[in-house]
């Protein structure tokens, strides 16, 4: 018995790129820091928050690639010119992944009080019923 995997039921046309999907989203998990949140604003937004404190605007880069939304903080290392007594604020360098689904798009983002705030908004597909026309032989 062979074991039918979910983008390859025949009722499922096209949607083989979904198991892929599925697969590189559990790669793409990088623990808890930085802690985020994700809430939906509206119907069609929602905002992903990230808490970035102790980054800059210049520390933090922001990409997206095959609807991939990556999120990257480097701090460049000062402590060489300074001496901690103490040092419990960890400066380490991060990448957050989220996958975004087709129609959704990056709105914007800013930095505020060491959250960085992205905007996400999805746009809604015309309701489109088309006739296929049957031809003879």
């Amino acid at each position: 018995m062979t074991k039918m995997t979910f983008g390859s039921h025949p009722f499922l046309l096209g949607f083989d790129q979904l198991e892929r999907l599925v697969e590189r989203t559990a790669k793409a998990d990088s623990g808890g820091y930085p802690p985020y949140n994700i809430e939906q604003i509206s119907e069609n937004a929602y905002r992903i928050t990230l808490a970035t404190a102790g980054f800059s605007e210049n520390d933090l880069s922001i990409t997206l690639e095959h609807r991939q939304l990556v999120i990257r903080g480097r701090q460049e290392d000062v402590s060489e010119e300074r001496l901690f007594l103490h040092r419990g604020i960890a400066a380490r360098q991060f990448q957050r992944s989220f996958v975004l689904a087709d129609g959704v798009d990056v709105a914007g983002a800013a930095m505020e009080n060491g959250l960085l705030h992205i905007d996400l908004s999805r746009s809604t597909p015309d309701s489109v019923v088309e006739v296929i026309e049957i031809k003879k032989g």
